[in-house]
């Protein structure tokens, strides 16, 4: 599969990421209950193997919170307002479909109210996105795709409807015009197989698991506005806020701005993807109002120290990592 190393894709450059199907991995060094990268749930439903069933890393949340702390103020200095956005794990909605002998421990289940509780004790805004992907699924809609680790385009855009309510609370004046938004284009279906089966199931397995069908948004067309205005609200993240899945788009729709996305797959590490967008020319030629940092449930705990889990390039101490927010930010 391709993975496109989007930069900085504004609005204008959403209709050609489109072209790709970028399916971004999470890390394939599992740190997890299950010694497979892939738990093979009922019904053929797969969930990524990378996040504990169990366990709960208390203190790990505690530090990276410490970490979104330091970055939140030194943004807040340069006028920039920080939103966490943190994605609930696929197994918290589907618990019924994890294989016999596989469930939730009391204190996963109470995890992501955890890292919310942190996040807030510390004066970092971050909504509540578990309760809105459980609304839609209560509606009748899938959240994740069934043999995917990513969220379902409703689950997406019912999420980044949330991100703009949330924006407008926070920062109320947006730069730029009324009507800069995106247009939402016209929907369309691909089936294939979903990325956790593509990578990781032998040939006999996908064949007994089977293809799903995607839900996909063509590419409205752009207008010149759209091309030119710079974007007040920036989203840096993993593949799930990629275009593919409709999020950024659908934000931009709902926040009725230009939005920019800097995203890579999941083993590359949240800290590192914030550091990279801080240092881009980019961000200091056009430094957003807004800027939405997309996490998961899962790593939440993992620090920019965790061996094993990120991609070798993106290991460093947390020292190491305050020390490059701290020269990005010029501070």
């Amino acid at each position: 599969m391709l993975s496109l190393p989007l930069f900085t894709l504004s609005c204008k450059r959403l209709a050609s990421a489109l072209l790709a199907v970028s399916l971004g991995c999470a890390a394939i060094n599992a740190q997890a209950d299950d010694s497979s990268i892939v738990i093979q749930g009922k019904d053929g439903w797969l969930f990524p193997g990378w996040g504990s069933l169990t366990e709960v890393d208390s203190r790990g949340i505690e530090a990276s919170t410490a970490l979104i702390k330091d970055a939140q103020q030194a943004l807040a200095a340069r006028g920039v307002h920080l939103q966490v956005l943190v994605l609930p794990d696929k197994t918290r909605f589907y618990q019924d479909k994890l294989p016999a002998g596989k469930t939730l421990s009391a204190q996963v289940q109470q995890r992501y109210q955890s890292i919310l509780a942190s996040l807030h004790k510390a004066g970092i805004s971050a909504l509540d996105d578990a309760a809105v992907l459980e609304q839609v699924r209560q509606g009748g809609k899938d959240v994740f795709y069934r043999t995917d680790q990513h969220w379902t385009q409703v689950a997406a855009d019912a999420t980044a409807q949330a991100t703009a309510e949330q924006i407008k609370r926070d920062v109320p004046a947006l730069k730029g015009s009324a009507g800069s938004g995106m247009t939402l284009g016209s929907e369309f279906k691909e089936r294939r197989f979903g990325d956790l089966a593509e990578r990781f199931l032998t040939p006999e397995q996908r064949k007994q698991t089977g293809r799903e069908t995607f839900t996909v948004r063509r590419q409205a067309a752009a207008t010149g506005l759209l091309d030119s205005a710079p974007a007040p609200v920036h989203v840096t993240g993993h593949s799930m806020v990629q275009p593919y899945f409709g999020f950024p788009q659908k934000l931009s729709n709902s926040v009725d701005r230009p939005v920019s996305v800097n995203w890579k797959p999941g083993n590359v590490g949240q800290w590192i993807m914030l550091l990279e967008y801080l240092e881009s020319a980019d961000f200091k030629n056009n430094p957003p109002q807004v800027l939405v940092w997309q996490m998961f449930e899962p790593t939440y705990a993992q620090g920019p120290q965790a061996s094993g889990l990120w991609d070798n390039a993106s290991i460093m101490s947390a020292d190491a990592w305050r020390q490059r927010l701290r020269s990005a930010l010029g501070r």
